[in-house]
């Protein structure tokens, strides 16, 4: 499978600061892959550094693995969906799609106008006057009709109802059924990232902690807990990391600690896990690998 997108080495510094470190991943052409970590893991620079608005201090990010993706050729393939929604607000939902044809070439009005009316918006509302829900909508309505090659989307429902989020996420699971468009999303809500995500990127204090199909990820890791019927009196904690009280651990080594009994683990425990091991210090992170 070819790589929609490819980071080698890519790295932002601010003064002194390093925002984003030796970041070399690949995302396969028509997948969906979550990006997750805290605030302030890198998250917004390794996307800012993606669609061209802040360039590298170091490496490169190519797209479709010829084009610098920071080119007029590589940003004319991506669109971008931020976390306020920013449009024109005394724009009407018309004036916006006007806009949106004259600066992108492969503008598709009849895919936008199609979306804005099956969702019932109407087209002479103002910006300003329509509901967080719709505001996300229009965005990413903004966003296809680039017809872009890769979608990225910067938290785009963290200000959203659930009702309204339910509503975007099934929206854009759609559009990537139809289009077979390759999407990095970051986002803070894991649940709905497992639903239609099947590519996985964890970033924490900067650098790439896990990267992966989420598939393989499971595979490789196992939760632990301990066996209330084992005659074996385990009087150390498991290498790993805890996650709401489980412990998670590479596949591998689940079968060699005597008095735990080991479980398929969920994403959410993974996810954490990895989180909690990479905020502890150097010298008392434990033995989890993928």
């Amino acid at each position: 499978m070819s790589a929609a997108l490819q980071t080698e080495g890519l790295g932002r510094r601010y003064g002194r600061i390093w925002g984003l470190r030796e970041c070399s991943i690949e995302l396969p052409d028509s997948t969906v892959t979550a990006l997750i970590g805290p605030n302030g893991a890198g998250k917004s620079t390794l996307l800012h550094l993606v669609i061209g608005l802040i360039k590298p201090s170091t490496g490169t990010a190519r797209f479709m693995a010829a084009t610098p993706a920071t080119t007029r050729a590589g940003l004319a393939q991506i669109g971008f969906v931020a976390q306020d929604h920013p449009l024109y607000r005394r724009f009407t939902v018309a004036d916006l799609l006007r806009m949106g044809r004259a600066l992108n070439p492969s503008w598709d009005q009849a895919l936008a106008v199609r979306r804005i009316r099956d969702l019932s918006i109407p087209l002479n509302r103002r910006a300003g006057a329509l509901s967080g829900g719709q505001q996300a909508q229009v965005a990413l309505t903004l966003a296809l009709a680039k017809r872009p090659r890769l979608l990225v989307l910067d938290e785009p429902v963290a200000s959203l109802d659930p009702i309204a989020r339910q509503d975007f996420m099934t929206a854009l699971t759609s559009a990537v059924t139809a289009e077979g468009v390759t999407v990095l999303l970051s986002s803070h809500v894991v649940a709905e990232l497992e639903r239609v995500c099947d590519r996985l990127v964890l970033l924490h204090d900067g650098r790439v902690r896990l990267a992966g199909s989420i598939r393989e990820v499971l595979r490789a890791h196992r939760a632990l807990e301990p066996d209330p019927e084992s005659r074996v009196a385990s009087t150390e904690s498991p290498p790993g990391a805890s996650a709401r009280g489980v412990v998670v651990v590479a596949a591998a080594a689940a079968g060699c600690l005597p008095g735990y009994t080991s479980r398929p683990v969920s994403f959410e425990q993974v996810v954490l896990a990895y989180l909690a091991r990479a905020a502890e210090p150097a010298d008392a992170a434990g033995g989890l690998a993928s």
